[in-house]
């Protein structure tokens, strides 16, 4: 899931594109959240967050991307379940911040009991009650 400059701050799950750590391969960092490593640091579309060294964020041999590296230097949390293989990037500081000063929550889909997506926007000016657990 890619979030775009000044839209809504949405988080990333990256899993497909990991293979046994919490690198992805350079070419496919786009495809797994949506930034590009470039000269100038890390761009998507219009937006560059500039990064120093940006050989601190490959690996040796400059093939694979550390996302811990880059989750730091694009402001955002990182957690990686080595169980699973998934390496999950949470939007940026700001943008949480943002939302807890404003009481509005991101909008998500996810499916109902019938595999239906359902968003939390379809309830837009409705009460809500959102129950959330996990069995960990």
């Amino acid at each position: 899931m890619n979030d775009s400059p000044g839209g809504s701050p949405l988080s990333f799950l990256v899993n497909s594109l990991v293979s046994g750590g919490t690198s992805v391969a350079r070419e496919r960092l786009v495809d797994a959240i949506g930034w590009e490593l470039t000269p100038q640091g890390l761009c998507q579309g219009d937006v560059c967050v500039p990064v120093n060294d940006t050989d601190a964020l490959l690996s040796s041999n400059g093939d694979r991307v550390d996302l811990f590296a880059v989750a730091e230097a694009l402001d955002r949390p990182v957690v990686h379940d080595p169980i699973a293989d998934i390496v999950a990037v949470g939007a940026p500081r700001a943008s949480r911040r943002q939302a807890i000063n404003d009481l509005v929550a991101p909008d998500f889909s996810l499916p109902d009991l019938t595999g239906s997506l359902v968003a939390l926007n379809d309830f837009k000016g409705k009460k809500k009650l959102l129950v959330a657990f996990s069995s960990w």
